[in-house]
């Protein structure tokens, strides 16, 4: 296809995307009503052909065969003018010797005063350089010396304004303490009657105090009645026990004293001799005596127990430790049962 062809064919798809871009930013149309179709319509200013098939058309071209470029020729540029030519003999223009005389002498001199000029310069800028090393030397030493008075007026400055600070923390300080003195003067003046009131006041609602004496209250008076009502408890304890004990004794020993003779003790045989008179005395005697030493015993027998009881308490107190109930009535049965033993002895004995 031709040039033109191509640039066609590329404008109908341009135009056929700008279509379609276009119909995908406008919004579509609404349906057809019953009995008719949409139909594309062409609004451009020219109208064109419209069909789904691109037109091809197929050309042939055969091009001849390579050839290679020749080289390329000298440029000679034409002549212009006329060629005209002259002959000068030996010794016609200048004679050598004599006219280089004056150059010779131009270079010579020209070149010893270069060396001059140079040998001069040189000197100059040695010259140039001591006097730079100097002024270096001088412009130092007054930098030095223009830092030594900046860094001395420096501190005159700093030390004066620190005087001055000083000065003036002084007398803020001198007027604190004058403040201070007047008010202190006032608030002793102010507080003469003040202090002694107001001590009073917290010793009689019980702010101040002796701390021995509060110790004593609070911790030493307490612990001492709690010891004491522990003692009187204990001792209480004993004399109860042994009140108990001795009770029990008595009602024992009652009881064994109160009981009826047996049948077979009450009997007598009939052919025993009557007893003298002689014999009853003696009878009761003998009963008298034995009851003596019953009571003797058994007064014996409640003083020991009375002391073990007290033992056991004092073992108590002082070791802090209660005596077992096991062991109290392991003595009390023990002593009961001496006690009836030598109950029933007396009355065997009787």
């Amino acid at each position: 296809p031709s040039l033109f062809e191509i640039q066609r064919q590329r404008e109908a798809r341009r135009r056929a995307l700008a279509r379609k871009r276009a119909e995908q930013l406008q919004s579509k149309t609404p349906e057809p009503v019953e009995g008719r179709e949409h139909v594309h319509v062409q609004t451009e200013l020219y109208l064109e052909e419209i069909s789904d098939r691109i037109i091809e058309v197929d050309i042939e071209c055969q091009t001849d065969a390579f050839l290679d470029r020749p080289a390329t020729p000298l440029f000679i540029p034409a002549k212009t003018g006329q060629d005209v030519a002259t002959q000068i003999e030996e010794g016609e223009l200048f004679d050598f010797d004599v006219e280089v005389k004056p150059i010779l002498e131009v270079l010579v001199g020209k070149t010893i005063e270069q060396a001059l000029l140079e040998v001069m310069e040189e000197e100059e800028l040695a010259q140039l350089w001591a006097r730079q090393r100097a002024y270096a030397e001088l412009r130092n030493a007054e930098l030095a010396e223009a830092q030594r008075l900046e860094e001395q007026d420096r501190r005159y400055r700093e030390e004066k304004e620190r005087r001055r600070l000083q000065h003036m923390k002084m007398l803020q300080k001198q007027k604190e303490t004058t403040e201070k003195i007047a008010a202190r003067a006032f608030a002793q003046h102010y507080l003469t009657d003040l202090i002694p009131s107001v001590f009073n006041d917290l010793r009689d609602s019980g702010y101040f105090y002796d701390p021995i004496e509060r110790d004593i209250e609070t911790e030493f008076l307490p612990w001492l009645m709690t010891e004491v009502e522990e003692t009187l408890e204990r001792k209480v304890l004993a004399r109860t026990v042994l009140d108990s004990l001795i009770s029990t004794v008595v009602e024992k020993r009652l009881d064994a004293f109160s009981r009826k003779p047996l049948p077979d003790e009450a009997e007598e045989p009939d052919e025993e001799p009557k007893p003298t008179e002689a014999a009853p005395q003696e009878a009761g005697e003998t009963d008298a005596a034995h009851q003596l030493v019953a009571e003797e015993d058994e007064a014996h027998q409640l003083v020991t127990t009375e002391e073990e009881t007290d033992q056991l308490v004092t073992i108590q107190e002082e070791t802090d430790q209660p005596v077992g109930e096991e062991q109290l009535s392991r003595r009390t049965s023990f002593q009961l049962e001496e006690t009836d033993q030598a109950g029933t002895e007396d009355l065997e004995t009787e």
